[in-house]
């Protein structure tokens, strides 16, 4: 997977392409920056949520959503090692063993 471009990087292409001269097109400030026209359009799209000005899931919000989807999941390892573990003290006081 490739390194993802530093915040200030994005930030600085995306105002670049907000405050372009007319007749300038997002394809040529995207080939200026060295970075594809569609990963351009997504960082404005992803700039209009995280401002409010679209709706959608913004920047912090899916990070919050990572970061609980993993805690989720390590909670669930963590529970079925302690099911496995009490079901094994479980069979060792059995009577006739």
């Amino acid at each position: 997977m490739p390194k993802p471009y530093p915040r200030e990087f994005r930030d600085d292409v995306v105002r670049v392409a907000r405050n372009r001269e007319p007749g300038v097109t997002l394809d040529r400030i995207a080939a200026d920056f060295g970075v594809h026209p569609v990963t351009l359009s997504k960082w404005m799209r992803q700039t209009d949520i995280d401002e409010g000005t679209k709706p959608g899931t913004s920047t912090s919000e899916s990070a919050e959503l990572r970061d609980a989807k993993r805690r989720i999941r390590l909670l669930e390892q963590e529970n079925e090692v302690l099911e496995k573990a009490a079901a094994y003290f479980a069979q060792a006081n059995l009577p006739g063993r």
